[in-house]
């Protein structure tokens, strides 16, 4: 019984040199309610999403006028927590000195505690179980987690302090990774966002506020009817052929699991390279440029495919996603607001300002570029907060 009770107090994965299995404390053996008070320090927040940072940092607003007489000492090191949201996270070892509100609860770690290891382990799904089993209140808007309470909390923790310093420097790095892939991911984001509105003519203008080297010439305004027909080569009527969707907000186009219809909807076959859209959804951006996996995909007559002449079919795509097209004209199409219906005349014979053919091609190669990347790094995040998620279930007892 011995060897199996240590047996689970050993984690799956551990650094070299580590043995031993690791010890069950109590929180009130390792931690001390601290009560002193200041105001002439700087403010710090405690969330569920990001840990404790300084107040200065957010973008809420501090209540100028509310008295920080009753604040709370927080030096670095401390365990800070939301009495009220520690069942959903809201707690952190803190790496700066400041003040916390009276609201929060401020644990001093004794000499065992190295703090970073703690600020992973105090986040362990089973242990925010037990905060919301002990915290104090009758519902979960109401329910307190006071110290005593957090005190009386067993936990499984490494004898070594020199293990907890391994554990908690392996997730601060795997963060400071995550968040370096978070900024990058998010500055091209803005990027895209500044270059599609900087790119193409605003405001009646026949010139884009940015362009490349060489092209002078104003763009012209047409109809989109210019430049797309419609394709309605007929496929199979039935519920077997492979079928494909558009997502909204410009995601794309993505094969159709749930086919629903029925045997005597028609649908059409459409080909690599095709723009298409989804009458319903044209006001929540809903386009799309079939890609080569989906050639000979069909679609019903709600989600029409257009052929082109004379433009880049991505172009069309980059123009019809910005606000100032789809929100602009759809918007003024017949029907409510709240389920129209936009049908392909009436996209035919919408406004459109266009380039030459190369500098179409030149415009959708950098944007897609930008897409590249910002996917690249969307992986990169996806897969680095997997690598964590999977690490915080195998790295703790």
């Amino acid at each position: 019984m011995v060897e199996q009770h240590e047996k689970a107090l050993v984690p799956e994965i551990r650094f070299a040199g580590f043995t031993d299995p690791w010890e069950q404390r109590k929180l009130g053996e390792l931690f001390e309610e601290s009560d002193e008070r200041a105001s002439d320090r700087e403010i710090l927040s405690v969330s569920v999403a990001n840990g404790i940072y300084p107040a200065s940092e957010s973008d809420r607003e501090t209540n100028p006028g509310a008295s920080l007489a009753n604040y709370k000492i927080v030096h670095s090191g401390d365990v800070v927590y939301n009495s009220m949201r520690m069942w959903q996270g809201a707690v952190d070892a803190s790496r700066y000195d400041g003040i916390v509100s009276p609201a929060y609860v401020v644990a001093r770690p004794n000499s065992e505690v190295y703090a970073r290891f703690f600020a992973r382990l105090l986040r362990q799904p089973m242990l925010l179980k037990q905060y919301q089993q002990v915290s104090q209140g009758n519902s979960k808007d109401t329910q307190v987690l006071k110290f005593d309470d957090f005190a009386s909390i067993g936990i499984s923790m490494p004898v070594s302090e020199n293990e907890q310093r391994r554990i908690g420097g392996f997730f601060d790095r795997l963060d400071s990774l995550i968040t370096l892939h978070q900024r990058k991911y998010d500055k091209l984001c803005v990027l895209k966002k500044s270059m599609l509105d900087k790119m193409f003519p605003k405001g009646g203008s026949l010139y884009p506020e940015i362009r490349f080297a060489g092209f002078t010439d104003p763009w012209e305004q047409r109809k989109v009817r210019d430049f797309l027909s419609e394709s309605r080569v007929k496929g199979n009527t039935g519920l077997n052929s492979r079928k494909l969707t558009v997502k909204l907000w410009g995601k794309g186009v993505i094969e159709k699991n749930d086919f629903g219809g029925s045997e005597h909807t028609q649908y059409f076959i459409r080909h690599k390279g095709q723009f298409i859209y989804s009458k319903l959804d044209f006001l929540n951006s809903a386009f799309g440029v079939i890609p080569e996996k989906l050639d000979g995909y069909e679609s019903t007559a709600d989600l029409p495919a257009f052929d082109l002449v004379e433009m880049n079919p991505h172009f069309m795509f980059f123009t019809a996603v910005q606000e100032g097209f789809y929100l602009k004209h759809g918007s003024a199409a017949d029907g409510s607001r709240k389920a129209k219906r936009i049908h392909v005349n009436t996209f035919l014979e919408m406004p459109i300002m266009v380039p030459t053919v190369a500098e179409q091609d030149l415009i959708v190669e950098y944007l897609q570029s930008l897409d590249c990347l910002i996917t690249l790094h969307q992986r990169k995040l996806e897969l680095l907060r997997n690598i964590k998620k999977s690490m915080l279930d195998k790295m703790f007892v």
